[in-house]
């Protein structure tokens, strides 16, 4: 990856951020500060790694992505709306009563998504039934699924990863966004996953460690991830929560609360101003 492709990859990860600033601000209500720490991973995926087609969504051979930490929706519909699968305008619609972009991902009213999540827990295991079938047709997709590093306190998470394990789904990439902050605090408060690496490698996993808002790094991930043939992958994403907005970032209080119009204005500007900083360096 070039520095001409690397900046176009800031940029579209700044509208994703306004995307998800935007939705939220509409909604009253919603999930910015753990979608914001995903943006990066997510624009990678949609933009340079998984092999998609807005114009045709459920094309057979396309790869699969699977949003296990379903309530980052705004993260997911503000990348698809960058791809091209639906208007951008349609962001300010998010959770309305009379929209398709609900408060969590629904694959029969949403382009582009190929799995409706919310149930923490319940995304990487149809992740992997993804990745199984794939195996067993002799197709050449590849899955990818995001999970939040509260979330894999779920004990489902972990009968997933002993049958990819199992089966040897080297198809599968598994992200853990580990911005260590969830709902009720920060994970070692709650109930700590750590060490999380040391889990997915004893699961029989490839596991690379990152920084998840550095897309070198990203970049190098998924490189180790496609030239792995014999097992599952699991990416260890260290990210910041409300990464992107001064206010929200490293703060539990952003995993659930929508801005009021004062910190829409403030999100958008430091946005905006992180744009123009990316172009003109």
């Amino acid at each position: 990856m070039d520095t001409a492709e690397r900046k176009q990859l800031k940029l579209i990860a700044c509208n994703v951020r306004k995307g998800i600033i935007e939705g939220t601000f509409n909604a009253k209500s919603g999930h910015p500060g753990g979608s914001l720490s995903i943006a990066e991973l997510l624009t990678y995926l949609y933009f340079k790694e998984m092999k998609v087609d807005p114009a045709n969504p459920k094309c057979e051979k396309r790869d699969r992505f699977v949003l296990s930490k379903g309530h980052a929706a705004p993260a997911l519909y503000a990348v698809l709306a960058e791809r091209g699968f639906f208007p951008v305008e349609d962001l300010k619609t998010l959770r309305k009563s009379d929209s398709y972009l609900q408060g969590h991902p629904n694959m029969n009213y949403v382009p582009g998504v190929d799995m409706s999540t919310g149930s923490l827990g319940q995304g990487v295991s149809t992740a992997v039934g993804m990745a199984l079938a794939a195996q067993r047709s002799g197709d050449n997709f590849r899955v990818f699924t995001i999970l939040g590093d509260g979330e894999i306190q779920e004990g489902q998470v972990w009968e997933a990863a002993m049958f990819a394990a199992a089966k040897k789904l080297s198809n599968l990439c598994v992200i853990v966004d580990n911005n260590n902050l969830q709902i009720d605090g920060t994970v070692e408060e709650v109930n700590s996953p750590y060490p999380i690496p040391e889990k997915f490698a004893a699961f029989g996993f490839n596991v690379i460690e990152i920084d998840g808002n550095c897309y070198c790094d990203i970049e190098k991930a998924f490189e180790a991830f496609n030239a792995c043939n014999d097992k599952p992958t699991a990416i260890i994403a260290k990210t910041v929560k409300g990464k992107g907005v001064s206010f929200m970032e490293n703060q539990v209080s952003w995993h659930g609360s929508a801005p009021n119009a004062d910190q829409y204005a403030q999100a958008m500007a430091e946005l905006d101003a992180a744009k123009t900083e990316i172009e003109n360096a």
